[in-house]
């Protein structure tokens, strides 16, 4: 039955989780501007990495609590945190509290975009579940193409704490929504939730990005700090393998380690988050300090990549779907990356913003050729027991990468920039009473100095960020290496529904095993059922001759009592007189009646034999899209409950 109120719960959730997906990427382009204004350059890094990991590691967690406690409060929290660190984040007075209130924002970052898409399956009739997914895949989309540009947009016409503070006005609705029209009544499922794990994975993963983020440059890599970051982190991982070999539901099974399909998958995955996000961050600074544009314009150039990333991304993933093979995509797609990544650090002051798009469009179709892949290969390679674990795992190390990219080559930015500023303050007289200093606090004084200086200047910041490239080059080499190692095996039906949404955003899924496959056959049911599929089902059932328009009827009125003539044709969206001829047909045959007074209908023996024929042949459909994964109570239950959803659905009903 039809939620009430399903579209404003829709509207809501949609809204919650384009907040927290773009979140990820329109502080890009701000983040010059809020360098020179709160200073911190060599902090950068971490308004990126903060949010990023919060989501990452806190995304099991919701995932599970929501499971146990019901996803409503869960969902109605996430929206409170996220915006209470939007307000704080626009309110930060320096680089160390926008940081910290960043991390605060993706805790709830990460809760709405995984509890979101779990309240659609809640909520959703299960015919048309298929249709909302392609929604919430779209919102990702959307929001990694304009993420760059409204954050360029807020900067230019607004100010840099707009990009935080837009979220209020939008959140607010959302919380407003859900609270009064989401029902609180879901099932529950109790779990055993591993804290231990998860605390000791995000507590490792922060050390290793810290040691990569300071060492060599806050810290040399001989000090304690750093020697204290890698024993901990080091510390962390081996406590996290005894706990994730006692616990009962591991957030990471350590037996996924022993395939080499997802280890390898998994470290493709990492250089791909590596590449994305590093670009993504470092690319504007670039744009707004060496070529001089607005922050608006600096997210219009970065379109191309956008563009390439989701146009290859669905092309990828549409190709996949059509002919079973994936080998290729991550092989290709990574090559491609590679030679996007070294043009890109061949850029200089002197480049072209032509030139500059061409370079990007490359990296981002390479990009796209790989995240589509990496979540379906892992998929295909496990047991139906891990699937869930295993999508999460795969996405969790892209993700991770993005915040190990970010950090590297922040670090690497950071400590080139150092370097070449002290080589041309050393070589080229000062203004009076000019610090340098301020050239990297804030990089707008650039614009500022007498021209010879301004060229030496913009040098040093072009050949910083370049050098950012440089190193992410035969990082992405690597990934070209490691992508011949996974091997091609046929791919399973429901794998094929490929998800655009889980190709594009940054934060790992965490569904079970059953809600994977179940997303995966509500897909392609839903394509199935849109091609003549009551003609084909009728004839299955030897309804010879009736027309497809009768045998929705007789599904229709499968398992029900009496139904009122004006019912039938509403929810059939016609008017009496237009159903009665196929309902005549019925009754002539024997498989419906009318009541006395004409006004109600339903089956007769025969036609409720005829409905069971009907529902068996559906499910037995829906079988074989599942029995690649072997035999399984929980799948046979799963067809047992959602095969009479998908029958007499208005949406079906043939012309």
């Amino acid at each position: 039955m039809r939620q009430k109120g399903l579209g404003l719960i829709i509207i809501a959730l949609m809204l919650g989780m384009l907040l927290a997906a773009l979140d990820q990427t329109i502080v890009s382009t701000a983040l010059p501007t809020i360098v020179s204004d709160l200073g911190g350059l060599e902090q950068l890094s971490w308004v990126v990495t903060g949010y990023m990991l919060a989501s990452t590691v806190s995304t099991p967690l919701w995932g599970k609590l929501g499971d146990q406690y019901g996803r409503k409060s869960l969902f109605l929290a996430a929206i409170v945190i996220f915006l209470v660190g939007s307000a704080l984040c626009g309110l930060s007075q320096n680089m160390g509290q926008l940081i910290a209130f960043r991390s605060l924002q993706g805790l709830g970052g990460g809760g709405l975009m995984v509890l979101a898409q779990a309240i659609v399956g809640d909520v959703v009739p299960v015919r048309e579940r298929g249709r909302y997914q392609g929604f919430f895949g779209g919102v990702f989309a959307v929001s990694s193409v304009i993420g760059p540009l409204l954050g360029g947009l807020f900067v230019d016409h607004l100010s840099w704490h707009w990009v935080f503070y837009i979220n209020l006005p939008i959140g607010v609705i959302a919380l407003i929504v859900i609270a009064a029209v989401l029902p609180g009544k879901s099932e529950r499922t109790k779990h055993k939730i591993d804290y231990a794990g998860i605390v000791l994975l995000g507590g490792a993963t922060s050390c290793l990005v810290l040691m990569t983020t300071w060492g060599g440059t806050t810290y040399p890599w001989s000090d304690p700090v750093i020697i204290g970051l890698i024993a901990a982190a080091l510390l962390m991982v081996g406590l996290w393998a005894l706990v994730e070999m006692k616990a009962k539901e591991p957030v990471l099974p350590l037996r996924l380690f022993k395939l080499r399909v997802f280890n390898m998958s998994s470290a493709v995955g990492f250089v791909v988050g590596f590449g994305m996000f590093g670009a993504l961050t470092y690319l504007p600074l670039f744009m707004q300090v060496v070529y001089g544009v607005t922050a608006t314009m600096s997210g219009l150039h970065l379109l191309p990549m956008m563009v390439g990333m989701l146009g290859m991304s669905i092309i990828s993933g549409q190709l996949i779907a059509k002919t079973g093979r994936y080998r290729v995509f991550p092989i290709v797609g990574t090559a491609i990356a590679t030679v996007g990544m070294y043009l890109l650090s061949t850029l200089t002051e002197h480049s072209s913003t032509l030139t500059m798009g061409i370079y990007l469009f490359i990296l981002g179709s390479g990009l796209g050729l790989v995240m589509q892949v990496l979540v379906i290969v892992v998929q295909n390679a496990v047991g139906y027991e891990d699937l869930g674990v295993a999508t999460s795992g795969a996405t969790f190390f892209r993700s991770i990468g993005g915040s190990f990219g970010v950090a590297v080559l922040g670090s690497i930015f950071t400590s080139r920039l150092n370097d070449e500023l002290t080589k041309v303050v050393a070589t080229t007289p000062m203004p009076p009473g000019f610090d340098p200093s301020r050239v990297q606090a804030d990089p707008t004084v650039i614009q500022t100095l007498p021209a010879v200086l301004k060229a030496d200047f913009l040098h040093v910041y072009a050949d910083a960020i370049s050098s950012v490239f440089t190193v992410a080059t035969p990082i992405v080499f690597v990934a070209f290496l490691l992508s011949w190692f996974i091997p091609e095996e046929k791919l399973r039906e429901t794998i094929k529904a490929v998800d655009i949404g889980e190709g594009i955003g940054a934060t790992s899924a965490e569904r079970s095993s059953l809600a994977e496959v179940e997303r995966g056959l509500v897909r392609l049911a839903d394509a199935d059922l849109r091609k003549d599929y009551y003609t084909r089902l009728g004839a299955m059932a030897g309804l010879d001759g009736v027309p497809p328009q009768s045998v929705w009827v007789v599904a229709r009125l499968g398992g029900e009592g009496w139904v009122l003539a004006n019912d039938l044709a509403r929810r059939a969206e016609v008017t009496r007189a237009e159903g009665r001829p196929y309902v005549d047909q019925l009754v002539d045959r024997g498989l419906v009646r009318r009541s006395a007074d004409g006004e109600s209908l339903r089956l007769t023996a025969q036609g409720d034999q005829m409905a069971e024929q009907l529902l068996g042949h559906t499910r037995d459909g829906l079988k074989r899209l599942v029995a690649d994964w072997g035999p399984s109570p929980e799948l046979d239950e799963l067809l047992d409950r959602i095969s009479p959803e998908l029958l007499g659905a208005q949406s079906d009903r043939p012309d």
